[in-house]
């Protein structure tokens, strides 16, 4: 833009006072430095990469014992068999990291088989849920036994089924009526005063329907209950130290 003629700028300038006069002409000349630039180009996040694993090699195996609980051992022929399947993979060198929120899986069967194995990026809670999956399931019922005339159990002392204690629950309860492992679990957390959310899945919909999404976003089945979500973390059945095993700290 051009700027004014000489003439018209010196008007302007000479029916103020001098003070104010130099004054405006400071705000001018500075006023072009205020322009805001450009925002930067948002960096894109790296493509998560998959990380080979050998069997000789130097990786930390992180595997779920019978009991729920999660160990870590550097000898990858150490892990039970049942647990295999699924196991988290630790890089000591941190040379490649899964992402926030993320690990490293791997399956130790083929590793030990073939020598080396290719482990990929899997949420944590994912990994955490599917890995417990692999444990056979604690007390539960099928759910193809829904309406074969099974005898419900007795009810309990107070007649009714038992209340989650008050407080932001840290469980949900995904069950039926006649589910005997489904009582056993509520009675568990209201005994220990653990909040627990009470969801039967035949008799609302949207349960049944929350359940389905969660399962299938964590790649196990939905054939037996109750299934409890732990702090985010599915477990199928009830077991009580799988259970504690959830609800303390996390692998």
């Amino acid at each position: 833009m051009r700027s004014p003629p000489p003439r018209i700028t010196a008007r302007l300038v000479s029916a103020w006072p001098a003070g104010r006069a130099a004054l405006i002409v400071l705000v001018a000349l500075a006023a072009p430095a205020c322009q805001r630039s450009a925002p930067a180009a948002p960096t894109a996040e790296p493509a998560l990469q998959q990380l080979e694993v050998l069997k000789d090699g130097r990786h930390l195996f992180t595997y779920v014992e019978p009991s729920g609980a999660f160990a870590t051992t550097d000898k990858p022929e150490i892990i039970p068999e049942p647990s295999r399947k699924l196991v988290r993979v630790i890089d000591p060198g941190q040379t490649k990291t899964a992402g926030a929120g993320s690990v490293y899986v791997t399956d130790v069967s083929a590793l030990m088989t073939g020598g080396k194995a290719a482990a990929k990026p899997m949420p944590r809670e994912a990994f955490e849920t599917a890995a417990m999956a692999q444990l056979p399931p604690g007390a539960s019922s099928p759910r193809a036994a829904e309406g074969a005339g099974l005898i419900a159990p007795p009810p309990s002392a107070d007649g009714g089924a038992p209340i989650s204690p008050p407080g932001k629950a840290v469980v949900t309860v995904y069950g039926t009526s006649w589910c005997g492992a489904c009582r056993q679990a509520r009675a568990y957390f209201a005994e220990r005063k653990i909040p627990f959310a009470d969801k039967d899945i035949e008799r609302d919909p949207a349960a049944a329907r929350e359940l389905g999404e969660k399962a299938a976003k964590m790649g196990i089945p939905t054939d037996r209950v109750p299934v409890l979500d732990v702090r985010g973390r599915l477990l199928l059945g009830f077991d009580r130290a799988r259970v504690e095993a959830l609800l303390g700290d996390p692998t």
